[in-house]
């Protein structure tokens, strides 16, 4: 019996993956996603805090994450799915000299590439987040037009979505290689049986290196683990997204926001990185991140923190995701190594991979391509990474 054949296979109903798969099929290409959990968003997606921002300081980051933007924020209005959109922004906040230099200088490069953003001053911000620690504010940067929305409420949009348009999903079904023959893709092998393909899509997350060395490639995405909580929900007092980029030991930064139903989401960037794939909670986060939130903001002292989780960030060496073809194998399509900023980077990803797969990539689109080419040098670092 021969082996069901699609245009292309998705590997990986993640942030990548679903919204690819709904932007493939739109576009009428028969598509099928491959994912090893029990159903949409179960791998990395539902460990997202749900932060949308095109407050970044790479231009191929900024574009796809305005595109982004658009999707999330007119969904509901055009699909009918509440998602939990709330457009509160983001604030970088600066304590430090170090800080405000480093922000004002960002600005020029993000302001370039069509970001709305600006610098306010001390008494501007005490007026947008009244509940800010005064002492020693110097200001920050906000970006009204970024948000936030629930990562499984819209991993779940999407997904009905791509069903409605005829993308077909095999969830619960591992897969342990794509088949090469000579120098193409022809086909992905599962746990469960083999699928016939000439375009794979490796949007795997924290898996897809394993993937990629199965047809002789090697990405570099090593994960690291992520801890996350979220307090009882409380009525609203703040509306942005707030960042803290003044490293501690233990942590490079930190972040919180106040997302719609009420509750606190909060997050911290380890440091060192805690490479691996160990998922379990700690004892050390929440002391650690508590002390920096009610620093920042005295009124979280006592709000009850409900629960926490840690969830996997696929990270390249400069913190910038791989996109494109393989100029090695015909076929296949690196979406790899979104670096913790896979829900918010989805959808504009997943626009730009279906326009790819069916050639028809703007000029745009292939600066994006060529800024995060697989063959890269994988120097430096994004500042806002």
């Amino acid at each position: 019996m021969s082996a069901p054949a699609f245009d292309a296979i998705v590997i990986g109903a993640g942030s990548v993956g679903l919204p690819t798969a709904l932007f493939l099929a739109e576009a009428g290409v028969a598509t099928l996603v491959i994912d090893q959990f029990a159903g949409p968003g179960q791998g990395s997606n539902k460990a997202a805090i749900g932060g949308i921002r095109a407050t970044h300081s790479a231009p191929a980051k900024i574009r796809l994450c305005l595109d982004s933007l658009r999707v999330f924020s007119t969904w509901e209005q055009s699909h009918g799915d509440s998602i939990e959109w709330f457009q509160g922004g983001y604030v970088f906040v600066a304590y430090r000299e170090r800080e405000e230099c480093s922000l004002k200088e960002l600005l020029k490069v993000q302001r370039s590439y069509g970001l709305n953003i600006r610098w306010l001053d001390r008494d501007e911000m005490i007026a947008l987040v009244p509940d800010i620690n005064r002492e020693g504010l110097r200001g920050g940067t906000y970006s009204p037009e970024d948000g936030s929305a629930s990562p499984m409420m819209s991993a779940a949009a999407f997904y009905r979505r791509g069903v409605e348009l005829g993308a077909r999903f095999r969830f619960g079904e591992r897969v342990t290689g794509i088949i090469r023959r000579k120098n193409g893709v022809v086909g992905v092998r599962t746990d469960k049986g083999d699928y016939a393909t000439g375009t794979v899509i490796n949007a795997a997350g924290a898996w897809a290196r394993p993937l990629a060395q199965s047809v002789g490639l090697d990405t570099p995405v090593v994960p690291d683990s992520h801890e996350a909580g979220i307090t009882e929900p409380v009525a609203r007092f703040f509306d942005t997204m707030l960042v803290d980029i003044r490293p501690t030991e233990g942590a490079r930064n930190y972040y919180f926001y106040q997302h719609r139903p009420g509750g606190i989401v909060f997050c911290i960037t380890p440091d060192p990185p805690i490479v691996g794939t160990d998922r379990r909670e700690t004892s050390v986060f929440l002391p650690m991140i508590a002390a920096r939130m009610v620093g920042l903001m005295p009124k979280l002292a006592n709000i009850k923190v409900r629960r926490t989780w840690r969830g996997l960030y696929p990270m390249t060496p400069d913190g910038a995701p791989v996109l494109g073809w393989s100029k090695t194998v015909e076929g296949y399509v690196h979406a790899e190594g979104m670096c913790g900023q896979g829900y918010m980077l989805g959808p504009g990803v997943g626009a730009l991979l279906s326009r790819m797969v069916r050639g028809a990539d703007s000029a745009a689109d292939r600066r994006i391509l060529e800024e995060l080419r697989p063959t890269r040098e994988f120097g430096g670092e994004e500042a806002l990474k």
